[in-house]
């Protein structure tokens, strides 16, 4: 296979220094061109026509995001953004993954030692990224009826989500589809702790159905969509439809915590009464849950291969029998609804 041919746009030299060592250290990445700002970034975009570019989120002359808007608007190709670790940096970043990156890292520092413990990570995004599809920011889909409009309401009493790599961009076509009386909706989205908060944050703004980080205790309620906090705790529904978020500690469960794994084993206990669908992301947390889920009776969603940013998690549940249907993202919202209204059917034959 030929090596990954990267460009790496960032404004301090150290940085740009930095990330190509630990870039170059794999030979399956080959670091093409270095750039201090997007102007000169452009002209080796199209001089150098790398697979992959990493993207700081702050520079001279214009910022990151005005940058990647108009790379996924005019060439949309596979985007890494390199954010901090901050409340500012974690807007940023959700913003930029609305627009179309693929995924992002935060910026190196530390010791050597840290160092080149993120640099595993850097290089398995870059290649992760060099695979995935670029599309040009969240699909604008239509807005879906109220759940009771087509079937004398939904039986489903739950409807969980899970999502990686492209799932932001995902979530952020699915979510503003969906009428205000959904089922309770819980979400393993894998991001950082200090992420999440703003993710929900920017999904309230533009949704019908409130959303809200999740926290400990809290009891679920239709309309409302809870996403799992990012950090070291797994997220798990305890005491039925109508019962309460428990975020526990543990270990990572198939690389993950919280754990899409974990969520969907804890909604299995609904049978029938739950809907769980995979979204798009690397690897395969989500399907041996999903797979206990369709297993009890719920109704299971998987996203296709031609939509998905990277088609890894939904492959996975697919392959071990968990999906029951593939559907596209543009036709997500409408098949949710669908299923959570046909677990009327299913109970009452």
């Amino acid at each position: 296979m030929k090596p990954v041919r990267t460009l790496i746009v960032d404004d301090s030299a150290s940085m740009r220094a930095t990330l190509k060592r630990m870039l170059s250290a794999d030979p399956e990445i080959e670091v093409v061109g270095m750039a201090p700002e997007p102007f000169a970034a452009r002209d080796m975009i199209k001089a150098l026509n790398p697979d992959v570019l990493t993207l700081d989120v702050e520079m001279p002359g214009m910022d990151g995001l005005s940058f990647l808007e108009r790379i996924m608007r005019l060439r949309p190709m596979p985007v890494v953004m390199c954010s901090t670790l901050t409340a500012r940096g974690a807007e940023v970043t959700i913003e930029a993954l609305r627009l179309g990156a693929v995924d992002y890292v935060t910026k190196p520092s530390g010791t050597p030692e840290d160092i080149e413990r993120d640099a595993g990570l850097l290089c398995e995004k870059v290649k992760s990224a060099a695979r995935s599809v670029a599309r040009a920011g969240p699909q604008r889909l239509p807005a879906q009826p109220s759940v009771g409009a087509a079937g004398g309401g939904a039986a489903a009493q739950l409807i969980a989500i899970g999502s990686s790599t492209g799932g932001v961009e995902a979530l952020f076509s699915l979510l503003p589809a969906l009428p205000e009386d959904s089922p309770p909706i819980l979400i393993v989205q894998h991001m950082p702790a200090t992420f999440t908060r703003s993710f929900a944050q920017r999904l309230n703004a533009e949704c019908r159905v409130n959303v809200v980080e999740a926290t400990d205790g809290a009891q679920v309620t239709p309309g409302t969509v809870y996403i799992a906090p990012g950090g070291e705790r797994h997220m798990e529904l305890s005491g039925g439809a109508n019962g309460r978020i428990k975020l526990i500690a543990g270990d990572p469960v198939t690389g993950h915590r919280p754990s899409v794994d974990v969520l969907f084993r804890s909604v299995s206990k609904l049978g029938a009464g739950a809907v769980g669908v995979i979204l798009t992301g690397m690897g395969s947390d989500g399907a041996q849950g999903l797979l206990a889920m369709r297993r009890a009776g719920a109704r299971t969603l998987g996203q296709t291969k031609e939509t998905c940013v990277v088609w890894g998690m939904p492959r996975a549940a697919k392959e071990a029998g968990a999906v029951e249907k593939e559907v596209g993202l543009s036709a997500m919202p409408e098949a949710i609804l669908k299923a959570c209204r046909e677990t009327v059917k299913v109970g009452s034959a």
